[in-house]
């Protein structure tokens, strides 16, 4: 894929961090976004070619694959609405946080000659745009890649190439369904319990006594209101789903301490401290 030229719909923090790790890896990367200062921003530092704020049929034409990196309805809008001046046999993909309704809303309409692979890196900042661009957030992050029994060989390929020339860690398959209960639970779920944790006490009178468990739990709770309330949405059922199961654990919790149960108590925590395990890098 070395040679190939590839497009980033969209210059946030994911797609200009895209964009610059491409870049490094020696692909011609160019870009479209609706703000002419992001795209002369991201040429000036380097992080792309060449881009432009409007849509052209000459411009798509150059290259063979496009990631995008757009919230999910977006996403769909542009594609309907842009597709007929995408050279055919282009690979599309993109960085997207939901699956299931986003690939059969796109097998609805997608031409044919196209083809659509889905991807999802599990990297990011509380930080937004392209000027906070960061190739290294995926370093020590797992990138998942959701084919359908429609996806090609070639299109699997491409997604993979993706995830090396980015260096993620973890590069994985899962099929959209597993995905999207994958994602309810690691991080739609966690990210509202950060924000149930802090709008459940004023707790602006709290700052100078913190520790580090309170920031720790609480760094997703700086959220994008408008991404993340379309994720939940989009993946309703299985969210909550997980929240279901949350709530019935966090209620077995307390009523061991209702009861002074010490040891069930016990026994949760060192549950918890078991599977905690796995996850540390």
């Amino acid at each position: 894929m070395q040679n190939k030229k590839i497009l980033i719909v969209g210059l946030g923090l994911l797609g200009g961090s895209y964009a610059e790790g491409l870049t490094d890896a020696g692909y011609e990367v160019g870009a479209i976004d609706i703000k002419e200062s992001s795209i002369e921003y991201a040429i000036n530092k380097k992080i792309i070619k060449h881009g432009q704020s409007f849509v052209s049929k000459d411009y798509l034409a150059l290259f063979d694959v496009i990631i995008f990196c757009l919230y999910p309805k977006v996403f769909v809008n542009w594609l309907k609405e842009y597709q007929h001046l995408i050279k055919p046999n282009t690979i599309l993909t993109d960085v997207t946080g939901i699956k299931t309704w986003l690939v059969k809303e796109i097998e609805t309409f997608i031409r044919k000659d196209l083809e659509y692979i889905g991807a999802h890196p599990m990297a990011g900042k509380e930080v937004y745009g392209v000027e906070n661009s960061d190739k290294s957030i995926f370093l020590n992050a797992n990138y998942i890649i959701t084919p359908t029994i429609n996806s090609t060989d070639k299109a699997i390929e491409v997604a993979y190439e993706i995830g090396r020339a980015l260096n993620f860690k973890t590069i994985t398959k899962l099929s959209i369904e597993e995905h999207d209960e994958m994602i309810g639970f690691l991080s739609q779920l966690t990210h509202c319990i950060a924000v149930s944790l802090m709008t459940c006490k004023d707790s602006t009178h709290l700052v100078d006594y913190t520790g580090d468990s309170f920031r720790d739990l609480t760094r997703i709770a700086k959220i994008n209101e408008d991404m993340w309330s379309e994720l939940f949405l989009l993946n309703k059922d299985e969210l909550l789903r997980q929240m279901d199961s949350f709530l019935v654990q966090f209620e077995n919790l307390k009523k061991t301490i209702e009861n002074n149960d010490v040891e069930s108590m016990k026994n949760i925590m060192r549950t918890s401290t078991k599977r905690r395990k796995y996850f540390d890098k």
